[in-house]
């Protein structure tokens, strides 16, 4: 074991983290990370009320970004940002956020979910299906369809997507649509330095596995639970039923090959809609290369909106 897959260094590790990104972004005046990715994809409105949801771990506050359509109840997209289920970057979504709500008309929900190491597994999850169990129940009151509804996430944040559609399919709803997973994390339960990328030094490295994973789920043998590492080889579950799934893996990803076997898995199950590969890009790709976020914006919007629009995809 590495020293920082210690539980005690990696919880150190991971506060220092949250603290140098929080402290950074206030020295920088509103012009830190959140205020550049305000300011992309200028074309696209920024359009949003603040909502907060209950559940049984915490409440979740929300950005609720508001589409120009004058549709009465639009479909209703949730997404979960990244950050190894340790790091607070709600705001870098914004650009997809705003992108998903003017492309594909929906009301898009974008999650500030409670993260480890204070709250580790298997609390993220739980509070996302929740959130998202409210979402599909109170869309009469909120302005939103909930019956036409699908859920996202980039990195973790994909794989608390993934969690949510297992427990949906699990306790019998809601209803899910599609679900979105861009480069996400879905086998804990297998040591980053036995993952290999397609490149010599890709962006996501053993020692950061180390302290996310090890701050998200301390205990190693709780790292192949179904909601943490679906793409592992223990979990056999029968996933027929599950929500209908686009996948998008990053060619020089180190976390392509668990996409493309849970990719697969789906597809067995009847479940995959598309796994759409980037190629020549790493991990969080799109928060760098607009060319290339734009897109694959475009293919997430794309689907979206079909499925909101009750076409099969």
């Amino acid at each position: 074991m590495s020293f920082l897959a210690r539980p005690a260094v990696a919880t150190l590790v991971a506060k220092a983290m949250q603290q140098v990104t929080v402290r950074a972004e206030r020295r920088s005046g509103g012009r830190g990370s959140a205020a550049a990715s305000h300011a992309r994809f200028p074309e696209f409105p920024h359009r949003i009320r603040e909502l907060t949801i209950p559940t049984s771990i915490a409440p979740a506050r929300a950005t609720v970004y508001l589409p120009a359509s004058d549709e009465p109840a639009p479909p209703v997209h949730v997404n979960f940002h990244g950050g190894g289920y340790v790091m607070t970057l709600t705001e870098l979504d914004d650009p997809l956020c705003r992108f998903l709500a003017a492309e594909a008309g929906a009301v898009v929900i974008n999650v500030d979910y409670v993260v480890a190491p204070r709250h580790p597994f298997p609390a993220p999850p739980r509070q996302a299906y929740e959130v998202v169990r409210w979402v599909a129940e109170h869309g009469a009151e909120q302005g939103w369809d909930g019956g036409r509804l699908t859920v996202g996430g980039q990195s973790a944040g994909g794989g608390l997507a993934a969690a949510v559609a297992r427990q949906a399919l699990e306790e019998g709803g809601p209803s899910i649509a599609l679900q979105v997973l861009h480069y996400p994390p879905l086998d804990l339960a297998t040591n980053a330095r036995d993952k290999r990328a397609a490149i010599a030094r890709p962006m996501l490295r053993p020692w950061m596995a180390d302290v996310f994973d090890t701050s998200y789920v301390p205990d190693v043998r709780r790292r192949a639970d179904r909601l943490v590492s679906p793409a592992h080889p223990s979990d056999t579950a029968d996933l027929k039923g599950i929500a209908p799934a686009l996948v998008v893996t990053a060619e020089y990803d180190l976390l392509r090959d668990e996409g493309e076997r849970y990719a697969e898995r789906l597809r067995k199950a009847g479940a995959l809609v598309e796994h759409h590969e980037v190629v020549g890009a790493d991990h969080g790709y799109d928060g760098q290369d607009d060319d290339k976020a734009r897109e694959v914006y475009a293919v997430i919007a794309r689907h979206v909106r079909e499925v909101g629009a009750g076409r099969s995809i």
